[in-house]
């Protein structure tokens, strides 16, 4: 990832109490915090682009906890979302598993819980990142390449050797040589076992 900076945690509560209380205590383990009162304004202000976790109150004054969960899930927003009431039930807890919340905690919620949820939230965010932009870059390496090199690499992958492959494309094997050559320099890997790899996140990334 360009410029990486150190995962921020949003933390949307209307009481001021726990707001002051969260933001120290996530702190202490070298998150920074970003605190907000009004969920429309956390919704106009926060970047999705930031790497980090956010927390979020279900029970505030006009907009509730579980409407800003549809509203950023609706957003496309991958930043894990750490969801607290005071007033939890079965139904509660199930409604915002399913909206896409990644925990559910009450309050007074748990020190030692809250911080273990969070770190573990970023270490999954910044995992999906990484696999996010190792899948956008497979993708726009494999659209440098020509059909027939798409072609060898498809062979390549079943297992077949140069003149197998030269059989079956009609090619002689110092041709496929060349072509392998070629995708492998535009694929940028260097090994048979890396250019597998490859392939594999490729195929992930479009779902085959």
């Amino acid at each position: 990832m360009n410029a990486p900076q150190s995962p921020l945690i949003h933390l949307i509560d209307d009481d001021e109490a726990v707001r002051t209380s969260l933001a120290l205590l996530i702190s202490t383990v070298g998150l920074r915090v970003q605190t907000w009162a009004d969920p429309q304004e956390f919704m106009q202000g926060f970047s999705r682009q930031g790497i980090g976790a956010i927390v979020l109150d279900v029970r505030m004054p006009g907009t509730n906890g579980l409407s800003v969960l549809d509203a950023l899930m609706a957003q496309g927003v991958d930043q894990p979302v750490v969801m607290l009431t005071g007033h939890g039930t079965v139904e509660l807890c199930r409604r915002a598993f399913k909206s896409g919340a990644t925990e559910f905690l009450e309050k007074p919620v748990n020190d030692e819980l809250l911080l273990e949820t969070l770190q573990n939230a970023v270490r999954q965010h910044v995992r999906s990142r990484e696999r996010h932009q190792a899948s956008r870059q497979a993708q726009e390496r494999y659209a440098q390449l020509s059909e027939r090199e798409r072609e060898v690499l498809g062979l390549i992958v079943e297992g077949l050797t140069n003149k197998e492959i030269g059989r079956a494309l009609g090619l002689s094997p110092r041709t496929v040589e060349t072509h392998r050559a070629n995708l492998f320099g535009k694929l940028q890997v260097e090994s048979l076992a890396h250019l597998i790899r490859h392939y594999a996140t490729l195929a992930a990334a479009s779902g085959g």
